[in-house]
């Protein structure tokens, strides 16, 4: 069986995928409430339980303040997946990083020298600086000490049925 369950916090929003398993565990320990069952079943010598599709979480998902890595989508969303140079908020897969100052000229990948660009943008700027391209940053690359929480991103063509009522518009691809 290859079952997922949705995992959704206290307040029914989207918190994360789980395994079946790592959903029974969950409800054997009290800490969420099952909402949605698919209709298999897992057996025990002992017991039968419906698989969960949708749970939530009893208490509040427990939030570690790590330092924020670099990734690629977490530039995204420290940008609010907009273009720094045109402004224009897109996809995720319509945006690529560009280097505000190139690498060829040292430019390093880092926070602070790293920007969500739109390909069309990114292309015009090609191998300069945003001054030598025309371009003015609509924000400056910092590091940031915490981003946004996003929902887990999910294709409703691949998203179980059970889970559909759950998904704001948001957590779909």
């Amino acid at each position: 069986m290859q079952k997922r369950t949705l995992l959704l916090n206290h307040f029914y929003f989207p918190h994360k995928i789980v395994s079946w398993q790592d959903a029974i565990t969950l409800v054997y320990l009290q800490k969420v409430d099952v909402l949605v069952q698919y209709d298999e079943e897992i057996r025990s010598p002992s017991t039968v339980v419906r698989c969960p599709a949708v749970a939530r979480l009893r208490g509040k998902a427990k939030r570690r303040q790590h330092a924020v890595k670099f990734s690629r989508v977490n530039v995204y969303l420290r940008d609010g997946f907009a273009c720094a140079y045109c402004g224009a908020k897109l996809p995720m897969h319509k945006l690529t990083y560009d280097h505000a100052v190139p690498r060829a000229r040292g430019g390093r990948t880092t926070w602070d020298n790293i920007v969500t660009a739109c390909h069309a943008c990114n292309s015009k700027k090609a191998n300069r600086t945003p001054a030598e391209a025309g371009f003015t940053l609509r924000h400056s690359p910092h590091h940031p000490k915490s981003l946004p929480l996003a929902p887990p991103s999910i294709d409703p063509s691949t998203a179980p049925a059970e889970w559909h009522e759950f998904l704001p518009a948001a957590a779909l691809l």
